[in-house]
């Protein structure tokens, strides 16, 4: 063998990235992209990254926009709960980690393809814990400076317990609704809202949420293109918020669970002398009938539509 011929087999292979060279955005179809289109985790996590990194904030530049003195009992109402609320997303976050953890193991002999999406789904958790705990730092931060009851430490260890584990598709599900959930309440309270400042905050949060929202619903697609989790547990689960006093309700509900093991953010609104609740559920039931098209392929308009259609595939 010659010196040449030496030096090429001995140097390493270089494969050209298949990671897009465009603007950053979700994979949306990634079980074609590891499939079809040849891309690494190097490659997904890079444009995980890209992404990240593109929407980027600071909460010490949002809250120095906002007037203090000009905020509403209103405003300082809405700050309050969102505050709260935000506690239990690290929780989620946490568990999305540790949940796909045991996922990637489970499937990396008998389907390798499902191991490397929820390996996708576990590394950007990352990114969604970092992303969420600008929410919560920048809502009960306001909180603080301007005076408004503050959170006791028992009640930020309360919401910090971690939602049970459940199967890992019905999960994306339910947290794909959360943040549609979020979104929409966020949008709605920047209705409200008279300080720039502070709607400028609430517009960046939603805007963040939907981006998560995309999120679990690629990651919950990957999973049913996979054809190893049924599109009937996605349908369970919007059936859970959707039916009459389902959990998109809220704490607008007539009996509410007494959970124990976790806190739902959606449960604890308190409306105040404002009384104002931001609900627009019937936005919420569109944007979750698209989250299933989107996951399944199935095509549904409203919450009979997503019953009957669960009753069915329950059946088949």
């Amino acid at each position: 063998m010659s010196i040449a011929e030496t030096d090429r087999a001995s140097s390493p292979v270089i494969r050209r990235s298949a990671a897009s060279d465009g603007s950053p955005a979700i994979i949306t179809d990634l079980y074609d992209a590891l499939t079809k289109r040849g891309m690494s985790l190097v490659d997904v996590t890079w444009e995980q990254q890209r992404l990240h990194e593109s929407r980027r904030w600071s909460v010490v530049e949002m809250l120095a926009a906002v007037d203090l003195d000009s905020l509403t009992p209103l405003d300082r109402n809405l700050v309050w709960n969102a505050g709260r609320a935000e506690l239990t997303t690290k929780p989620g976050a946490d568990r999305l980690e540790r949940q796909s953890e045991a996922e990637v193991r489970r499937w990396q002999d008998k389907n390798p393809t499902v191991a490397s999406i929820m390996e996708a789904c576990g590394t950007w958790s990352r990114y969604w814990n970092e992303e969420e705990a600008h929410h919560e730092t920048v809502f009960n931060r306001l909180a603080d400076l301007s005076g408004m009851e503050p959170i006791s430490d028992e009640t930020f260890i309360q919401f910090r317990q971690v939602f049970p584990d459940d199967d890992m598709l019905r999960t994306l599900v339910l947290l794909a609704i959360s943040e549609i959930t979020a979104a929409v309440n966020y949008g709605q309270c920047q209705h409200v809202i008279e300080d720039p400042g502070l709607r400028r905050i609430f517009k960046q949060v939603a805007a963040d949420e939907i981006q998560h929202r995309n999120y679990f619903v690629s990651f919950a697609k990957a999973l049913v293109d996979s054809g190893e989790y049924p599109a009937k547990d996605a349908f369970a689960v919007a059936h859970l918020f959707l039916r009459e006093d389902g959990e998109l309700h809220g704490s607008a509900r007539a009996q509410l669970e007494q959970r124990g093991s976790h806190v739902n953010w959606w449960d604890q609104l308190e409306v105040g002398d404002n009384d104002f609740r931001p609900e627009a559920l019937e936005k919420k039931e569109q944007l979750i009938c698209g989250a299933l098209k989107k996951i399944t392929g199935i095509e549904v308009h409203s919450r009979e539509e997503v019953e009957d259609t669960w009753m069915d595939l329950v059946g088949s």
